[in-house]
């Protein structure tokens, strides 16, 4: 036995378990989203009580209120993100008492300032807005300024109580007469972040000007109270816009069902990719253990929020990830065919492998960077995993898989055995200079149905219009506005009872059906509820059927927004990548891929408007995905097609032109449908594993997945063929720019 093999064979055993031992500390370290632990979100808009314009300052602060008040709930983890200039995202994972919860932080800030009984002394009208700043005393120590707007009441107030015997003006953030008390408070007053006493000072003289606030500050605690005292000084209140109470069963259910899906999908490709390429596909499959293993070590590095769409993305990511592999060893297995040495091969397949690797990666970059700029929470948090996504990519399915295959290939155990290397069968390899008569073969011709496929995917389209104008699209709450309610009980819910319920509220429904079970119920309805309604009817159902509920409300300013936001998307994404092709290749080649990527886009949206499937906002992030995707495939057979062209002479005739490009189809075929497989079959456990609430999203992604497959193969090289035909002329320029063909990295392929 070869000792290289095992000695190499041991250390990558070793690597492998000390990787899944590391993993799961890591991966229990990770924060849950809302949609995997329960918990509640909304939105807020912040606006001003009088006409004053609201600054950055004020909604800081208000920011700072918030944080504050989060403090006093006890919510561990809480995520309070600014968005835009008057917006503040609020999730609160593992709460149980939203309603308690939305009371609390829907309130505006209320400063006070009382005495030692608790009796009001004034509020924060005395002070200007945002006048509290950072000062020092005469000693130099940190200190507290306060600039008084109206000095008569603040001069009566302090003449009256520097003659009391406790001479102490107390200053309370949101003070409850019910509840709070500052002989309860005294010994936390200014010590305690959760404590809302915050500051109690002395008193010994009048004051008709601005005063400075004394203590055992140190710089950190005067900054805190210069916020704290700034967020209950200014007249802003805040509007619910949109919000989304998860309950924990819902959480944990959708948690253990995505999870065991994305095992099982991971699981199937090892297996294919070990099926198809043997060694190779084995060593792959240890790429991805090590792939996912630093896709979680990043994402816990950065502090990101685990959710559905990010599980989901990850999974997707796995199979796309594969890609890169796939190409590689297809290229690997090309140069060995011609009879080159397992060493040759290696270094030419991965160097040609490389440009293509990247053009396609990158692509998907500009459509992951697009979705983190425009998405809404739950699609940022798809984008998150997949930017890290494509950067393990490269580093670990290109360079460290092509280096674990160069040191087994150097051990040369594998020289005579192609099979079981690659799965390359010692008969089809050919000596070098008898390749090229071979290479031309043809074996199907891909120009021949175009105008069929062309016709075909025609009707789809004019048919989902005819259905749209019957019916419209099946718009989620998320772009129709409304309210929506998922109950899950332990007994079958009876759905006309539940009409029934809805309709003695006078509320008007959208949709009511079953999910999975007759025990779990999806509710749509077209009212925007406010928090009493909702409340109201929560409360009625929960009790009526004994179940626990998850809802959400999107408010009309939300719908449009989010609309106008998927547009934007769709549109820069398409912008971006037609640049980035235009500079990679030339203005026919993006122009080429542009179109299809429109044709895949409305496919996908003419089957959804055909079967009244929901368009939901992680919708657009599917379609995003898809057009990636596609665009990835087209790139690898463009720059197959580039590739050819520079190896034929420099002036080609039309019908040479063809015959290259149904070559470079043949080429890339094997590639392109073992990289649609890889990436299917994960995405097929989760629909049939995974969580219902990621269920249109799969299959919004699985029928892009046969339509971008569909199109890179049978449209974007036809219709840049006939593009380029069209020219003044008989004759193709064959001088395309190639500024990437060959990477040349020091110590990897150098």
């Amino acid at each position: 036995m070869n000792k290289k093999l095992i000695y190499y064979s041991s250390i990558l055993f070793v690597i492998v378990v000390m990787t899944i031992t590391i993993f799961r500390p890591i991966f229990n370290k990770i924060k849950y989203g809302l949609d995997l632990q329960g918990g509640f979100e909304v939105l807020y808009e912040a606006s001003t009580l009088d006409d004053s314009k609201l600054t950055k300052e004020m909604l800081t602060n208000t920011y700072k209120t918030i944080q504050k008040r989060i403090d006093i709930l006890g919510v561990s983890e809480p995520d309070i993100i600014i968005e835009g200039e008057n917006r503040i995202r609020i999730q609160l994972p593992g709460i149980t008492n939203e309603k308690e919860a939305k009371e609390i932080l829907s309130q505006p800030a209320t400063l006070s300032f009382r005495d030692t009984n608790d009796n009001l002394l004034m509020t924060s009208t005395v002070l200007s807005s945002g006048g509290a700043k950072l000062a020092t005393d005469e000693y130099g120590k940190p200190a507290v300024s306060l600039s008084i707007k109206d000095k008569d009441t603040f001069h009566q107030v302090t003449s009256e109580i520097k003659n009391r015997e406790e001479n102490l003006i107390v200053i309370w953030l949101d003070f409850n007469p019910n509840e709070d008390s500052y002989y309860q408070e005294m010994n936390r007053c200014g010590e305690d972040p959760e404590s809302k006493c915050l500051s109690a000072a002395y008193v010994n003289q009048a004051f008709a000007n601005d005063v400075i606030i004394q203590g055992n500050f140190t710089k950190e605690k005067a900054s805190t109270l210069v916020e704290l005292i700034n967020s209950g000084s200014i007249p802003t209140k805040l509007e619910e816009l949109s919000t989304r109470n998860v309950s924990s069963i819902f959480g944990e259910q959708a948690l253990n069902k995505t999870l065991w899906a994305g095992l099982i999908g991971i699981a199937v490709i090892l297996i294919f990719m070990t099926l198809i390429y043997h060694f190779a596909g084995l060593i792959s499959g240890i790429g991805i253990i090590l792939y996912i293993f630093l896709v979680f070590l990043i994402f816990w590095l950065i502090g990101g929020v685990l959710t559905l769409p990010g599980i989901a993305s990850l999974v997707l990511g796995i199979g796309m990830a594969v890609d890169a592999c796939v190409i590689s060893f297809e290229r690997i297995k090309e140069e060995l065919r011609k009879g080159r040495s397992f060493i040759a091969a290696h270094k030419e397949g991965y160097q040609r492998s490389l440009s293509t690797i990247i053009d396609a990666n990158i692509t998907t970059l500009i459509v992951a960077i697009i979705m983190f700029i425009f998405g809404e929470s739950s699609v940022k948090g798809f984008a998150t995993m997949l930017i890290i996504n494509i950067i393990v990519t490269i580093v670990i399915m290109v360079f460290i898989i092509k280096y674990l295959l160069k040191l087994f290939i150097n051990t040369k155990y594998f020289n005579e055995k192609p099979r079981l290397f690659i799965n390359l069968k010692k008969d089809n390899i050919n000596k070098i200079n008898n390749y090229k008569e071979k290479k031309q073969t043809i074996k199907f011709n891909f120009f021949k149905h175009f105008r069929l496929c062309y016709i075909g995917s025609l009707i789809i389209i004019i048919i989902s219009i005819i259905f749209y104008f019957q019916q419209g699209f099946n718009l989620s709450v998320d772009y129709k506005g409304g309210t929506y309610i998922t109950l899950i009980s332990k007994d079958s819910i009876n759905i006309n009872t539940i009409k029934k319920d809805i309709t003695e509220f006078n509320y008007q429904y959208n949709d009511i059906h079953h999910i999975n079970n007759k025990n779990t119920v999806y509710i749509k309805l077209d009212n925007v509820l406010n928090k009493d309604q909702l409340n109201q009817l929560e409360d009625h159902l929960e009790t009526k059927y004994k179940a626990e509920s998850e809802t959400g409300i999107i408010s009309n300013i939300v719908k449009k927004e989010l609309t106008k936001n998927a547009i934007y998307s769709i549109i820069l994404a398409a912008i971006g990548m037609v640049i980035y092709v235009t500079i990679r290749f030339k203005f026919s080649f993006a122009l080429a891929a542009l179109i299809p990527l429109l044709h895949d886009a409305l496919l996908v949206l003419a089957i959804f408007t055909i079967f009244r499937l929901e368009i939901a906002v992680i919708f657009i992030a599917a379609i995003l995905t898809i057009v990636g995707y596609s665009i990835n495939d087209t790139v690898v057979i463009f720059d197959r097609i580039r590739e050819n062209i520079k190896n034929n002479e420099k002036e080609t005739k039309q019908l040479q032109l063809k015959d290259i490009i149904n070559s470079s189809l043949n080429n890339t075929i094997k590639r392109t449908l073992n990289t649609t497989i890889t990436t299917m079959l994960p995405i097929i456990a989760l629909i049939s594993f995974g969580s219902f609430a990621m269920l249109n999203f799969n299959i919004a992604i699985i029928i892009g997945l046969i339509i971008g497959t569909y199109s890179s193969i049978f449209l974007a090289s036809q219709i840049w063929y006939h593009i380029e035909t069209s020219k003044l002329g008989t004759k193709f320029n064959t001088e395309i720019e190639d500024e990437l063909d060959e990477i040349e990295i020091s110590g990897i392929n150098k």
